[in-house]
């Protein structure tokens, strides 16, 4: 087996920690061991707990690991460094304390990740998807951005032996193609990876297999999502947020959307792909009553699709 498909909390509606109809954490991880997941992401921080013997406990149970712990925060503002690298130490040192993902021959760095997304900015939030009129940040701020993941990920590489992946995502200060290009030229491949979403690369307007496929070489990690194109149709024609467009359906099990399955495997193939794939399906949480139906609706898709 040269690929191995998790899951992660954000398919029960667990992106924003404040949420108060979060689904309670030992119900994701029982319903991501039912549908057949065998390893699952740590999820926005301070989700599940930092606790190494209960967290640890409650895998155990459910026959699961962590492949990744995350970062989704507001990666540009210099007040917020002490926070982020806080987050880098108290992740890393749960992640790494728990038992290791089974790792896969020809995979470039073990598992489990941290992975690192930008997050934060109505400004941006709001014109997720639309290059032509969202912002960019000016050269001080993106200098800042690039200083701080790269701190991010010296502290997990040099204080855990964590590989920190950096994750564009829609809504974020890194989401379309020029962002995405400029923050692989400005952080060295020997200091962090990528990880590449198929839906936010939809979502922002690219193709995901060109995407997979020119910077193989940087790839360390992938997230794959659906997109149902209709809600995409109809949701890009408003001024919405993104997880609001998430809310509306926009995201939909693996196989009932628009991105070609099938091709991407065959892709991955081609590329030389060895490791990890974790499946994402964003909700509103008070939807989650049916996430354990599409996430092993997405499951049985990507088995059936040669992925397994």
């Amino acid at each position: 087996m040269t690929i191995k498909i998790a899951s992660a909390p954000c398919c029960w509606g667990v992106d924003d920690v404040n949420n108060p109809h979060l689904p309670p954490w030992q119900r994701v991880l029982d319903e991501a061991s039912q549908a057949g997941y065998q390893g699952i992401e740590l999820g926005p921080y301070g989700y599940i707990p930092l606790d190494v013997e209960l967290v640890g406990n409650a895998l155990h149970r459910h026959q699961l690991y962590i492949v990744a712990g995350t970062i989704f925060d507001d990666l540009v503002a210099a007040k917020n460094l002490d926070n982020l690298l806080q987050q880098t130490r108290d992740i890393c040192r749960l992640i790494t304390r728990l038992p290791r993902p089974p790792q896969v021959d020809g995979q470039r760095f073990a598992a489990p990740y941290l992975v690192v997304m930008d997050w934060g900015h109505p400004e941006r939030d709001f014109q997720a998807g639309h290059s032509e009129r969202a912002p960019r940040l000016s050269q001080q701020d993106w200098q800042r951005m690039v200083a701080h993941i790269r701190q991010i990920a010296a502290v997990a590489h040099s204080e855990f032996g964590v590989r920190t992946v950096i994750h564009p995502h829609a809504g974020g200060y890194i989401e379309f193609a020029d962002e995405i290009l400029q923050i692989l030229a400005d952080i060295p491949y020997t200091e962090a990876g990528l990880c590449l979403d198929t839906g936010h690369l939809y979502y922002a307007g690219m193709d995901p297999a060109k995407w997979l496929r020119q910077h193989a070489s940087r790839l360390d990690y992938i997230h794959f999502k659906d997109i149902d194109l209709a809600v995409y149709q109809q949701v890009m024609q408003q001024r919405i947020a993104f997880f609001d467009a998430c809310a509306k359906g926009v995201m939909c099990p693996i196989g009932k959307g628009v991105i070609d399955y099938p091709a991407i495997r065959q892709l991955l193939d081609d590329i030389g792909y060895r490791g990890y794939i974790t499946i994402e399906q964003e909700r509103d949480p008070r939807h989650a009553d049916s996430s354990l139906r599409d996430v092993t609706a997405s499951l049985h898709y990507l088995q059936q699709a040669g992925f397994n």
